[in-house]
């Protein structure tokens, strides 16, 4: 199972912070690091400094790592028009040697699009649909060739589909949700993760029983599909270690137990254990104390090495 560390920088985190958390997590072993596409904090935390761009940053940590995959969980549509966004990812992936997953969805916090003048529209999944296609198309089509797309939303003539990502036309794409019927199809037709999301072990049993017919309905076969998770992390040696780190992020240890991975590193194995039972093969370990390094240290030592 793939351990990877996943941030929400929104919340309040200097690109120095969020350096220092990747670099941390590459050399303890783990798989990834990814962060979160917003430009708005969310709840009661202050924010501060502010804002840092997803692919802005994940350009720098490109050339400042060195084996960790890196990415978006996710990006929204309503952010980038969906060319721009294909040359945007090539270029990051060509800066790390070949690292990088773009996470994509469709969008879900108006606030911050009339916060910094994004345009919020009605129909984001059809939007969702669209630059799935074109990303993908672009980034397939052969050097010398070039790619045209006429859609409801977006239109791309004769584009040199220029630059190519380092790892090729197969950049991974990570798509997730709780739809029922469109998300699981996109997720078959253009991903090569699909991520459940937050939820408990019934649930993603689920989706992830949905997203493997939507996958046989296309002709593709389900394992090659990557099913993956995202869970709050939480873990402690002892209970007070738990709480400290629960109060730290303005969490219940209760609630936490219930929702997230939380307890001892026994804990936390013996839960990661129920959803390997169902199919899961990746984790987006939610991190939200970034200062908290002994943490990734922590899990690491305790918890990954018995997965």
């Amino acid at each position: 199972m793939d351990l990877r560390i996943f941030t929400e920088p929104q919340q309040g985190a200097a690109y120095e912070t969020l350096l220092a958390v990747a670099k941390a997590a590459e050399d303890l072993g783990f798989d990834g690091f990814f962060r979160s596409d917003h430009y708005l904090k969310m709840g009661s935390v202050d924010g501060l400094p502010g804002p840092t761009d997803a692919w802005i940053t994940l350009a720098g940590l490109a050339r400042e790592t060195r084996r960790i995959r890196l990415g978006t969980l996710v990006s929204p549509v309503t952010f980038r028009l969906p060319g721009v966004l294909a040359v945007q990812v090539a270029q990051v992936d060509a800066m790390s040697g070949g690292r990088v997953e773009l996470g994509l969805g469709a969008g879900w916090f108006e606030q911050e699009h009339t916060a910094y003048g994004i345009p919020f529209p009605a129909d984001r999944m059809s939007h969702l649909e669209e630059q799935l296609k074109i990303v993908t198309g672009m980034w397939s089509t052969k050097v010398g060739e070039t790619f045209s797309f006429s859609g409801k939303h977006y239109t791309l003539t004769d584009s040199p589909a220029l630059p190519k990502p380092a790892q090729g036309g197969s950049l991974p794409v990570v798509v997730g949700g709780g739809g029922a019927k469109r998300t699981p199809r996109l997720a078959a037709e253009y991903a090569a993760d699909f991520n459940a999301g937050f939820i408990g072990v019934a649930e993603t049993a689920e989706r992830f029983k949905t997203v493997d017919e939507a996958c046989r309905a296309a002709g593709r076969d389900p394992k090659t599909l990557t099913h993956s998770i995202a869970q709050v992390l939480c873990c402690g040696r002892t209970e007070a270690e738990v709480a400290r780190r629960a109060a730290a992020i303005g969490r219940e240890v209760d609630e936490l137990r219930e929702n997230g991975l939380t307890g001892s590193p026994a804990e936390v194995v013996e839960k990661l254990g129920r959803f390997a039972e169902i199919g899961t093969e990746r984790v987006y370990l939610q991190v939200l104390d970034l200062s908290d390094l002994e943490h990734l240290e922590l899990v690491a030592s305790e918890v990954m090495a018995q997965l």
